[in-house]
This record gives structure tokens, sequence and C-alpha cells, in this order.
């Protein structure tokens, strides 16, 4: 697939991207969040307050947010979080996540249809697809 196909694609983000969402409550601790991504193998987990989603945690802010600031791994994941989530709808294009990923700096989306979270599309997800 080349540059040109990938942005003139007919792929969705509903096709490419993940079904599994795991999520905590804002209370979780960035211990247990790191031990459910080291067993899960997963680079993100979902947030939610008051019964809704309302941010997520990555891998990657263990360096940039948690490392970096010497935390204790007591810290409840919402001191932590990214937040506001930001989602893109299932039935745009993969394009589209390409481009809001490259946007707003970040390497993971919610996948929303009608307003409720139904998977995750990562950048890893774009690469791949370009890859074939």
């Amino acid at each position: 697939m080349s540059r040109e196909d990938f942005d003139n694609s007919l792929i969705l983000v509903k096709d490419i991207m993940s079904k599994a969402i795991i999520s905590v409550n804002v209370e979780t601790t960035v211990f247990q969040i790191a031990k459910m991504m080291e067993q899960g193998g997963i680079g993100a987990i979902l947030v939610k307050k008051d019964g809704h989603l309302s941010g997520i945690i990555t891998d990657r802010d263990f360096a940039t947010k948690i490392a970096s600031n010497s935390l204790s791994f007591d810290t409840p994941v919402e001191k932590v979080m990214s937040s506001p989530l930001i989602t893109i709808n299932y039935n745009e294009s993969i394009s589209a996540a390409a481009e809001r990923m490259t946007s707003k700096k970040i390497r993971k989306l919610a996948v929303t249809d009608n307003g409720n979270i139904v998977g995750l599309i990562t950048s890893t997800d774009l690469v791949n697809q370009l890859a074939k």
C-alpha cells in the first residue's frame, strides 16, 4: 500500500481497530495499571470517572509523567491520565485517524459509535496497515 493509497483508502477505522477495551476507575493506582499492562501485553487502559470513560493512560505516560516526576506507585491514575479522551468515529477513514493523531501528537484514539466507546486504534495499527 503506497502513501497515496493510504490517503485515498476506503479502509475505515472499524476495519483495523481493536475491540478489546480495558478500563479502570480513577482510584486505581499506577502500580496496579503497570501490572495490568504487563500481564495483558497492552499499552493503554481507559479510565472511568462517574461511570463514563473520561481518560486514558498509556505506557508512554509512565516515562513522561510518572518516572520523570518521581511519582509514587500509589498515585491514583486520575492524577496522570490524559483527559479529555480524544476520539474518532468508527466510520471515519484510517487517513482521518492518522491526521487526528498527528495533530494532537498522540498515538492512540478511542473509537466511538453513536457516542459509545467501542474500541481503540493505535499508530501501530496504522503502520501495520500501511505496510501491507
